[in-house]
């Protein structure tokens, strides 16, 4: 990790991560993939969790089904994560620690954008929730032309839609699959969270426990607007592998 290439430096853009990120939704997908465990009779193998972490949903439920001995359920699965998942997220998921903090903030120096593996009506639902979904630029998500992370596609379009350089960008990440796709789109990373081992906390530029943690929070109240740039059309689509850098950096 190199300290000062966030904390001495004003990026252009901010994109948040959402699930884990900003709002305290991680937990609901836990519950919906033991549910759905559950409902077709499958016991998760050990570490499971770890390895789902991040995962677009219909890539949870092929990994759910493979590593379950059942391959030939993976798309059931992902329709039965996904509808446990949206029945849980109605319990008016919260925001992270610090995560309304940051986005005020942050939104003062910079265009901000989400880039997320949930379907779309779920991240808008959230952050309208949470009274925060006026702050963001563009909410991307994976379509047909946009791959789910650890592919770089959600942030480069994010980038994009702010009108900002994808090296003049800062993603903020809390899995490591949301990490390597920031990194593969060539942006700089605070990551947030539990610390998650040497192998990912060296992809990342700072990483943090929690968006309260005060070298954040002077950071982000203290930085001043760039010069304005004219930004991109946000209705520009994304080509599939374009220009997109295969591994990480």
């Amino acid at each position: 990790m190199t300290l000062h290439r966030i904390l001495s430096w004003t990026p252009a853009a901010v994109v948040f991560d959402c699930d884990g990120t900003l709002m305290d939704t991680e937990r609901h997908w836990v519950d919906a993939r033991q549910r759905a465990f559950d409902e077709v009779g499958i016991t998760p193998p050990a570490g499971f969790a770890e390895r789902a972490k991040g995962l677009h949903y219909t890539e949870c439920g092929q990994l759910m089904a493979d590593e379950g001995g059942r391959p030939e359920l993976g798309r059931e699965l992902a329709d039965r994560l996904l509808w446990h998942f949206r029945a849980l997220v109605r319990d008016r998921p919260v925001t992270m620690p610090g995560a309304r903090g940051m986005v005020e903030a942050a939104a003062a120096f910079a265009p901000l954008a989400v880039a997320s593996n949930c379907p779309r009506e779920v991240v808008e639902s959230c952050l309208d929730t949470a009274g925060l979904r006026h702050h963001f630029r563009a909410v991307v998500v994976p379509d047909g032309t946009v791959r789910p992370k650890p592919d770089p596609d959600v942030y480069l379009a994010a980038a994009r839609h702010c009108g900002a350089d994808p090296a003049d960008t800062m993603a903020v990440e809390d899995t490591r699959c949301g990490i390597l796709a920031a990194v593969r789109a060539g942006l700089r990373v605070l990551g947030v969270g539990p610390w998650p081992g040497d192998e990912t906390a060296d992809l990342v530029d700072l990483w943090v426990e929690t968006l309260e943690d005060p070298r954040i929070t002077g950071w982000a109240t203290g930085r001043r607007p760039l010069l304005a740039k004219t930004p991109k059309p946000a209705s520009e689509s994304l080509p599939t592998g374009a220009g997109l850098p295969a591994t990480a950096r």
